[in-house]
């Protein structure tokens, strides 16, 4: 960052769920973000980047935190200079990259070590045919996220992170909110279509009982709660609280091993 004080591991702390636990993250000069900080696991797999997805690969979502004045309020010209001073580093980049050190070089390589971060789980062992890796809670939980429908959003090898979806389908989110945000805007922002006022990229369920707060306002920091706001909010049914129970269940299988 531009005062040294923020890398991406601030934001982005892999023992975390590969988030920082905060409602919002905070940038140079304690400065505010407008939005909760995805988690950085299993990136690769999303198929843009950002709630938004003003990005579309993981070298162009590098350039957003850099110069972003809420985030590392930077610029390559500044970051170049001070990775530059790492002998080390110059040396690691001329064997990597007949380029050595450039902007292009640090965000390939950034992107590459996102890529290996994935995280393979206990319901990805079961999927393979290991019927003892789940608890029989946990198939009951799985079969209820299908039954309901929260698998049509959540879907795909990341159990989610592949399209786009409005917050709030069957029910106004917003409405309630006593002031909206820039952020609540979600792809707006990015096409100026009203169609796309409230849509956001849906998130991975990948850890997600390791990123609470929830959705891009961190509304809640209860998974149980999340999983009952999705309910009435998308799907447009009040969830019996043992259902909410079993599909929280189901969830914690998901979180998966990380390997710094």
């Amino acid at each position: 960052s531009r005062d040294d004080s923020l890398a991406c591991a601030g934001c982005h702390d892999l023992q975390r769920g590969g988030a920082d636990g905060m409602p919002v993250s905070r940038g140079v000069d304690g400065k505010k973000g407008g939005i909760n900080a995805p988690t950085v696991l299993n990136a690769a797999f999303n198929f843009r980047q950002f709630w938004d997805g003003r990005a579309a690969t993981l070298e162009e979502q590098v350039e957003g935190p850099v110069h972003n004045p809420l985030e590392m309020a930077a610029d390559w010209d500044q970051v170049l200079a001070k990775l530059q001073a790492d002998k080390e580093l110059r040396s690691r980049f001329a064997s990597a990259y007949p380029a050595g050190l450039t902007a292009a070089t640090v965000r390939h390589a950034i992107a590459e070590y996102e890529r290996s971060l994935l995280t393979p789980s206990r319901f990805d062992r079961w999927l393979r045919g290991d019927d003892t890796a789940l608890s029989d809670e946990e198939k009951a939980g799985y079969r209820l996220f299908k039954r309901h429908g929260c698998s049509s959003c959540h879907q795909g090898v990341n159990v989610g992170g592949n399209l786009f979806q409005r917050f709030g389908v069957m029910d106004n989110y917003f409405a309630n909110k006593k002031a909206l945000t820039a952020a609540d805007m979600g792809r707006f922002n990015v096409t100026g279509r009203d169609e796309d006022r409230h849509v956001f990229k849906v998130p991975t369920l990948r850890n997600v009982a390791l990123t609470a707060p929830y959705f891009h306002d961190a509304a809640t920091s209860s998974l149980e709660e999340a999983v009952a706001l999705m309910g009435r909010y998308q799907l447009g049914v009040e969830l019996p609280a043992r259902d909410v129970t079993l599909i929280v269940t189901f969830l914690q299988s998901l979180n998966g091993d990380v390997r710094p």
